[in-house]
């Protein structure tokens, strides 16, 4: 589905300012991950990618996208703590449907952890929704 110019407006005026300092500082992040890799490359592009979407989202939403053991990979390749390294939540975190749903029902660890149930999951999404 293709978003409107002002949904796509909305969502650009929400992003992280520009800040060369944080740039610089995700780019060498980046790069030594990179000199540092060994092993697949697509698990390197995704660390890459979770690296530059935590600043948009913030950590709790990486932690519903991704699992455990993910992040815990993703963390080793590119030497940061997410928790230390993001904000709880960035300025674009409620465009993640599954974290906008673990707030509204106000069980953000339930959901993380999974106790919340599929069919739990799907009647709230079709709520928020």
């Amino acid at each position: 589905m293709a978003l409107t110019y002002a949904e796509i407006q909305k969502n650009r005026h929400k992003l992280t300012p520009p800040n060369s300092e944080r740039a610089i500082q995700l780019y060498d992040i980046e790069r030594e991950a990179f000199a540092r890799f060994t092993g697949q490359f697509d698990e390197l592009e995704a660390a890459i990618g979770m690296l530059h979407i935590g600043d948009q989202v913030g950590w709790k939403p990486l932690v519903l996208i991704h699992n455990k053991r993910t992040i815990r990979k993703y963390e080793e390749i590119l030497g940061i703590n997410i928790r230390e390294f993001f904000p709880d939540e960035g300025p674009s975190a409620e465009r993640s449907i599954g974290y906008t749903i673990a707030k509204k029902i106000g069980s953000f660890w339930k959901a993380v952890s999974g106790e919340l149930k599929s069919d739990e999951l799907k009647a709230q999404r079709r709520e928020v929704a």
